[in-house]
């Protein structure tokens, strides 16, 4: 977290970027939810009064959209874009494709923010709505293009839609029950239909 302490007298002030709030953000709203997540836990979550963060945000609600835009764009390089990579197999897409989707939610306290959010929010907050819609589409996209080098057109689509409900799934049933057992071996299972 970037943080910048300036002091004034013998009183010291944080200065804290807009990424770094975003990041702290993103962990309250996992853990926590949207509604149970108020602007003075993220304020002194990031060590801040929370006018401060008004600063850089307008309303919670937009701190809740840059946040749900700051995973779609980390999905979008390091994930999606996998599945466009023309020097690798169907197979190794799939399997790199999935082997980062696993690390990604292994490593990520409270499961999955879009998923998260989709459940609790997505029919209250239209623009948030569209943004979780969007992620997943993408998400659909991304093992579409994987899958169709082995299945026709339908086929290929509705696997990609299952393979991501199915992943929803596992990480809110790994999230309740804390063991990543079901969620490891439906991973594996994805990768097995390319094999």
């Amino acid at each position: 977290m970037l943080f910048t302490k300036l002091t004034v007298g013998k009183m010291p002030i944080i200065k804290t970027d807009k990424e770094s709030i975003t990041k702290e953000s993103i962990h309250l709203f996992k853990v926590h939810g949207y509604y149970n997540t108020t602007m003075a836990d993220i304020g002194g979550a990031c060590g801040l009064i929370k006018g401060s963060i008004y600063h850089h945000f307008e309303s919670k609600q937009d701190l809740a959209l840059s946040c749900l835009k700051y995973i779609h764009e980390y999905f979008e390089i390091h994930i999606f874009s996998i599945a466009y990579l023309n020097e690798l197999t169907a197979s190794k897409k799939i399997e790199t494709f999935t082997e980062a989707v696993e690390i990604y939610f292994l490593n990520s306290e409270g499961g999955c923010l879009l998923g998260n959010f989709a459940l609790e929010i997505s029919n209250n907050i239209p623009l948030l709505k569209k943004e979780i819609k969007n992620y997943f589409n993408h998400w659909e996209e991304a093992l579409f293009e994987i899958l169709k080098s082995k299945f026709n057109k339908n086929t290929a689509q509705n696997k990609a839609k299952q393979f991501v409900a199915s992943t929803q799934g596992a990480i809110m049933m790994m999230r309740l029950y804390g063991s990543s057992e079901t969620f490891k071996s439906l991973n594996k299972d994805i990768i097995k239909v390319m094999a």
